[in-house]
């Protein structure tokens, strides 16, 4: 009779826990979605192999800078995470860049590009870098010659634009990284998996963090398909941080719209391969994954988070590490005469 009823209990209990998983599912289901397996569409530009190749290449170049040793993948390193290792990346002269760098992975999925969402597509960000003075230091007409200087290059935009009268163009560039980049993808996260039904594909621990990133608040800024990166969101909604991650002279968005409701605002990070990605904000100033859960639950959501609450969490973001491409260096075509010289002091 007793070993009945346990045999009973037992069922009860699991049912119980059976119906938790499938309600939390359900939840996150309606909050998130799995990132697809396949490149996905990008307006106006059509993803074809012959400019994703060129893409490729254009990225790894460092010859497109003025002094010619930064390029793309400086700053947006494929092997780390899409970022680079420091707080800001170092540019053009080594100075210091204001900002932590964006990763590059996954960045497709994001409703603009920077933290303060001045790009709205990818091939508007790629503009952006390669001609800023504190970055690349170059000059469209200095990439357009660069490229042109070389036989391979002429070929490979002629591949890629085949439609186009003069394919080697600044706008053209572009694109190509554009194309290059979308294929930055990273599925089959364990995230990804128990979105799609493996209620095996996060532990105890993991589904417990997610439990608390929907309960406390975190996937009302952190949601989508990149859990991030669709909404701009003040950094210091209820508490402002310390100054070290808020810079007064960075006011985010406010530079872009110049309203004034939009000081200190910034677009949500992107949390895909966060665990990744150290050091973490705009500011780049919190290495530990842990302790910026806890700036972000006091500062945005005015909650204090016990460490339990923080390990559980950590535990969950880390289920967000998906399958990073492989990508094999390229070998870059070979300069010329006419490749103009590095301009390091300039």
């Amino acid at each position: 009779m007793v070993g009945t009823l346990y045999v009973l209990a037992a069922g009860v209990l699991a049912s119980s826990a059976a119906g938790a998983d499938n309600d939390l599912m359900n939840a996150a289901r309606r909050i998130f979605r799995p990132i697809p397996s396949i490149v996905p569409a990008v307006k106006d530009n059509p993803i074809t192999h012959e400019k994703v190749t060129l893409g490729k290449t254009l990225f790894f170049d460092p010859r497109l800078s003025a002094s010619e040793v930064i390029s793309c993948n400086t700053c947006h390193n494929l092997g780390t995470g899409g970022v680079d290792a420091g707080p800001t990346s170092v540019g053009h002269r080594w100075q210091l860049g204001s900002r932590r760098a964006p990763t590059v992975y996954n960045a497709v999925f994001n409703v603009a590009q920077f933290w303060d969402g001045r790009a709205a597509d990818l091939k508007a960000q790629a503009e952006g870098p390669v001609q800023a003075s504190v970055e690349m230091n170059a000059t469209p007409a200095h990439v357009v010659d660069t490229l042109n200087s070389m036989a391979e290059y002429i070929v490979m935009f002629s591949k890629a634009f085949p439609s186009d009268a003069t394919p080697v163009t600044f706008e053209n560039f572009a694109k190509a990284i554009e194309a290059f980049e979308a294929t930055l993808i990273t599925p089959a996260a364990p995230f990804d998996q128990y979105l799609e039904g493996d209620a095996y594909a996060l532990s105890d621990r993991q589904k417990a963090g997610l439990k608390l990133f929907i309960e406390k608040g975190c996937s009302s800024c952190h949601n989508g398909i990149n859990v991030g990166g669709q909404d701009y969101f003040a950094f210091g909604a209820v508490e402002r941080p310390a100054a070290s991650l808020l810079p007064r002279n960075d006011k985010g968005r406010f530079a872009v719209t110049k309203m004034p409701s939009d000081e200190y605002v910034f677009r949500s990070a992107p949390l895909r391969n966060v665990a990744l990605r150290p050091p973490y904000f705009h500011s780049g100033q919190v290495w530990s994954l842990k302790e910026a859960v806890g700036v972000m639950s006091e500062s945005q959501l005015g909650a204090k988070l016990s460490d339990t609450e923080k390990d559980d969490i950590v535990a969950f973001l880390n289920s967000l590490t998906g399958q990073l491409p492989k990508i094999d260096y390229p070998i870059l075509p070979t300069r010329t005469d006419t490749t103009p010289k590095p301009s390091v002091h300039k």
